[in-house]
């Protein structure tokens, strides 16, 4: 399939859903001897277990449809700025921390995964689960040595979780207030740069908890690159939209010292090393985001 951007690939028809269920499995009990108290407790065990035995296999809620459940209630009313409440932001975290790969039908021997001996950058896959106008759910699978360049989330909350492999995370938040924090267009030759501070420049490695982004903080531009194999389930609240006026930026980072307008910032010494200039940019040409078909468990929407 064609180049795409990372929003642009979203949201598109590139589901093929496995409908296998799995029927609820019912424990062997003892007989209950003794007492007639033991013996109420061993009808009532029976009788819930007779209960279990009927019910339909479509009854057994797995994780990724407990974690869309959360989400339409979590994001029902999410607009530009949206920022769930702690409650509700500890809720999808747990839903999330518990999603494993074969939760979602992965395993690392599948294709895209593979190592890609190729000129350009190696390409990522993204499986669309669902996206609505209020949040959206996806899965990008990176061989080794992909990158999801850096990247903004415009008035958008961002729950990230690593299902398996290692991957290298920097992210930034601007640094506010902007006074001195923004260097104009004719000292760069390009256009405008902004001072952002580093929040995350570290190694990621699965089993992890989820991470969070808001936004306004916790990192809300960020780059992927991936260290070995490695998928990362998204959810994103609310999801990209230009008509909204959430477009996809990507950026370049410099070091603080690289442009004159630094000596006019008043940064501690202590401090530089955590901060940079970002410079919009044009998207990659050698991003290449392609879909792949989702084969986890199928998702009820109704």
């Amino acid at each position: 399939m064609g180049r795409a951007t990372v929003p642009d690939i979203k949201g598109k028809g590139f589901s093929e859903l496995d409908k296998e269920t799995k029927a609820n499995k019912v424990p062997d009990t003892n007989k209950i001897r003794n007492t007639t108290s033991s013996d109420n407790r061993g009808k009532k065990s029976r009788r819930r277990q007779r209960k279990m035995m009927a019910l339909p296999a479509s009854a057994v809620v797995h994780p990724v449809q407990r974690l869309f459940n959360a989400c339409k209630d979590v994001f029902a009313f999410a607009r530009t700025g949206f920022v769930p409440s702690p409650d509700e932001i500890e809720l999808l975290s747990a839903l999330l921390d518990e999603i494993r790969p074969g939760d979602v039908g992965l395993t690392p021997r599948m294709p895209f995964f593979s190592p890609q001996v190729t000129r350009r950058a190696p390409t990522i896959a993204y499986l669309h689960i669902h996206e609505c106008e209020r949040f959206s759910i996806g899965i990008f699978c990176l061989p080794p040595s992909g990158v999801l360049p850096l990247h903004n989330h415009p008035g958008m909350t961002v729950f990230s979780k690593l299902l398996f492999g290692t991957m290298h995370i920097k992210s930034y938040d601007w640094v506010v207030p902007t006074t001195s924090a923004v260097v104009d267009p004719s000292q760069t030759q390009h256009s405008e740069v902004r001072l952002a501070k580093v929040k995350v420049d570290s190694d990621l490695t699965a089993p992890c908890k989820t991470s969070i982004l808001y936004p306004a903080d916790g990192g809300n531009m960020h780059c992927f690159t991936a260290v070995t194999a490695c998928a990362v389930l998204d959810v994103l609240g609310p999801p990209y939209s230009d008509p909204e006026g959430r477009h996809c930026t990507y950026y370049y980072d410099y070091h603080f010292t690289r442009f004159p307008a630094y000596e006019q910032v008043s940064i501690p010494e202590e401090e530089k090393a955590k901060v940079a200039w970002l410079q919009e940019r044009d998207k990659p040409e050698d991003l290449v985001v392609v879909g792949a078909p989702y084969t986890g468990p199928e998702i009820m929407e109704s």
